[in-house]
């Protein structure tokens, strides 16, 4: 696998089961990424807000639900579903977060260079 136009983000073991982690821009980008681990599912999203392009988090990797069985955004509460990045609820019913596609290589989650610009 040619891993040359990919990022590391982080080990998967460095994101417990049930939670998540949020990842600064890519050089030159200005939007975020993050993370959440379902045992060994990780999705991984721009950090933007669908409704005004705000970050999802209101403290360093804080995007679930206090049950994280949702994501939810900071300023105004909206839900996504954490497999599919769909607005449940909130301002933004029936848009999605953008998705990153990853690779695992050797336990390590790889998102291309260009993810969140």
């Amino acid at each position: 696998m040619d891993t040359s136009k990919w990022r590391a983000l982080c080990r998967l073991e460095e994101i417990a089961d049930g939670a998540a982690r949020g990842f600064g821009p890519s050089p030159g980008g200005f939007t975020g990424l993050f993370a959440v681990r379902q045992g060994e599912a990780v999705h991984v999203y721009v950090n933007s807000c669908p409704h005004i392009g705000v970050p999802l988090d209101w403290a360093p990797d804080r995007f679930l639900s206090t049950d994280a069985s949702r994501i939810v955004c900071s300023t105004h509460g909206a839900e996504f579903a954490i497999d599919t990045g769909l607005c449940f609820r909130g301002p933004c019913l029936g848009d999605r977060l953008e998705p990153v596609m990853i690779q695992v290589k050797d336990g390590i989650i790889l998102v291309p260079e260009d993810a969140g610009l």
